[in-house]
């Protein structure tokens, strides 16, 4: 079972990230390629542009933002599904993201659907 973390993507790259993904849509704003260090970007499994400017990081609105979220990646179960296979088996995995507040964003709720599709592989 793979070691899924969550971390900015403006924090310095380390060798204890594994492989990095990036999962947002947009990509981060003043940050290079090289300097973001990215091995996957997964922009497909990222909120919907619809759902994204609703949340506006707006916390009032972060457990509906998780449902709703949720209800995306299940619509998109077989991208998900493939992301789940090509997790490394005994690696790490660091979920790496844009915003600013780090408890409550996509890649909080994609880190726990992927635990919980990790957890439910056979």
């Amino acid at each position: 079972m793979a070691d899924i973390r969550i971390k900015r993507v403006y924090e310095a790259p380390e060798p204890s990230d594994g492989l990095r993904v990036l999962v947002d849509r947009l990509w981060p704003r003043g940050l290079s390629r090289e300097r973001a260090a990215i091995d996957v970007w997964w922009r497909t499994l990222a909120p919907s542009d619809e759902l994204r400017r609703w949340y506006h990081h707006d916390v009032s609105r972060w457990d509906e933002f998780r449902q709703r979220y949720e209800v995306e990646l299940d619509a998109v179960r077989a991208e998900l599904a493939r992301a789940v296979a090509a997790l490394p088996g005994d690696g790490r995995v660091t979920l790496v993201f844009a915003a600013t507040d780090a408890s409550c964003n996509n890649a909080v709720v994609l880190r726990d659907v992927l635990l919980r599709a990790q957890r439910a592989k056979p």
